[in-house]
């Protein structure tokens, strides 16, 4: 389970959680312009914008989680589990694998506009990496400053949603979740006013008494609806120290700690790790379970009109600064 949030306070910044029990040994990538992105269906694009973001990089192709490319379009691919249905190779279609999918939207598109437009033609089929890695089921978040959507391949086919809160978690489909925030409209960042009777002299016994009712439990609607109100009630400087920290201080919320998600097989979902990229600069911020300190990849300080991938292992073990 996962949680991705776009985030503009003057600048642009996008990110996510990855909530998983285990690692694929995942690092910051940077994929330059002249990179050849070789796609299954497709001719090969030798040349496109520079992306940078999350990926596990197999046989020297970058499978991303979450990236951004060099005009500031961002984009995440989040668990769909159960809803997700990719199709056959359609003629007349641009057929994308879904491990495609990131990259070819990034590689292309400057804005969410661009993307827009390519999703008209886009079919995401069901073509395996490999033998050994079947198409995860997944839907996803594209967003720029000006907004997000959210895109849904399902038995229905391919549904594109506007995306007014910036915010996706898994299931059930986005329609839903978007409909479930009705049932918290009373929710506020203001102390709340007595509604409940004239005739009770009810008093308010704590601070943040608004915001009773917020959902704190781990499912995927709950976390939608947690990030969606600390988000937009969100208060920050405008400035990139402070919108940086801002944004892991709203991925907190959605945190998950190893002992609260028990799988089937004893097993425990953690927060693998949280991205923060700042769009407008080409930095990927991230912290891991076992290392809350801030890190960060500028994808600028790379060779960008190369050909060559750029990974860097994330960083792991907590560092604690002693001050005596």
């Amino acid at each position: 389970m996962c949680t991705a949030v776009a985030y503009t306070n003057g600048d642009f910044y996008f990110g996510r959680t990855l909530d998983y029990e285990y690692s694929y040994h995942e690092e910051v990538t940077i994929c330059p312009r002249n990179f050849p992105f070789k796609f299954r269906h497709l001719p090969t694009v030798e040349s496109h914008y520079a992306i940078i973001g999350m990926a596990y990089v197999l046989g020297g192709y970058p499978l991303y989680y979450d990236a951004a490319n060099e005009k500031g379009l961002a984009m995440a691919g989040l668990n769909f589990v159960g809803n997700a249905r990719y199709k056959d190779i359609e003629a007349g279609r641009e057929n994308v694998a879904s491990f495609e999918f990131i990259p070819y939207i990034l590689s292309q598109c400057a804005d969410i506009s661009e993307a827009g437009e390519l999703l008209k033609s886009i079919n995401i089929t069901n073509t395996p990496f490999s033998e050994e890695m079947p198409p995860s089921q997944l839907h996803f978040i594209i967003s720029d400053k000006s907004g997000s959507i959210t895109v849904e391949s399902v038995e229905d086919g391919l549904i594109i949603y506007e995306n007014p809160v910036g915010v996706l978690t898994n299931n059930p489909t986005f329609d839903k979740q978007m409909f479930n925030l009705n049932n918290y409209m009373g929710l506020s960042a203001k102390q709340p006013k007595n509604n409940f009777s004239q005739e009770l002299d009810l008093k308010h016994y704590s601070r943040g008494m608004g915001a009773m009712g917020l959902p704190g439990d781990l499912s995927s609607q709950s976390r939608f609806v947690r990030a969606a109100f600390t988000k937009m009630n969100s208060v920050a400087a405008k400035n990139q120290q402070e919108s940086v920290s801002q944004f892991f201080h709203i991925m907190s919320g959605v945190a998950q700690a190893r002992g609260c998600c028990e799988l089937e097989n004893g097993e425990y979902e953690i927060t693998i790790y949280t991205s923060c990229c700042d769009c407008d600069r080409g930095i990927y911020y991230y912290t891991t379970y076992t290392n809350r300190q801030i890190n960060a990849v500028n994808m600028y300080a790379a060779e960008l009109d190369g050909d060559k991938l750029s990974s860097f292992p994330l960083i792991k073990g907590e560092h604690i600064n002693m001050q005596n």
